[in-house]
């Protein structure tokens, strides 16, 4: 009974620990700092900013905060996704939010019209990234068969009396 505890511990370690811990670090500094941008700008900004300039500083902290939770929240579908599917999703979503959010930055804090082209760049790496997360989901990653697997050597062991 405990060597089977140790198995199904190991298993679920393995299933939260699909998501590169970088990714994972990331998601959590981009949400908390989308939090701090949000305040700068309802606080800081109001007063110096026209309330176009606020809105596109507004959608690149509300782009940022969406997609950082999605970060976070990686790991919770590794039971239905690879790791491998996973990190690409995760590249895809830090890519998208600093080119997204991080132009809105730039433009709605500058109005240098340059900053603009590069908006939708980061919008393509977040459709992109929830394309992957799609085309994750539906090739699947088996845990069961992992699961099945740890089962079979335990029950299974040499020497145990098997039949």
């Amino acid at each position: 009974k405990s060597e089977r505890k140790t198995n199904l511990m190991k298993t679920e370690k393995l299933r939260f620990a699909t998501v590169a811990k970088p990714y994972l670090i990331t998601g959590a500094l981009l949400a908390g700092l989308s939090v701090v941008l949000g305040a700068f700008g309802a606080h800081g900004l109001k007063s110096v900013l026209t309330a176009q300039q606020l809105n596109t500083f507004e959608i690149g902290v509300r782009y940022q905060m969406y997609h950082a939770l999605a970060l976070l929240l990686l790991p919770a579908l590794s039971g239905v996704v690879s790791s491998t599917w996973a990190n690409r999703v995760a590249f895809c979503f830090v890519t998208g939010t600093v080119l997204f959010s991080g132009s809105l930055y730039a433009l709605g804090i500058s109005s240098i019209k340059w900053f603009g082209p590069i908006t939708p760049l980061g919008g393509m790496f977040f459709i992109i990234g929830w394309v992957l997360l799609v085309i994750g989901l539906i090739k699947g990653h088996d845990l069961n068969k992992q699961q099945k697997e740890e089962q079979n050597k335990t029950h299974h062991m040499p020497g145990a009396g098997n039949v």
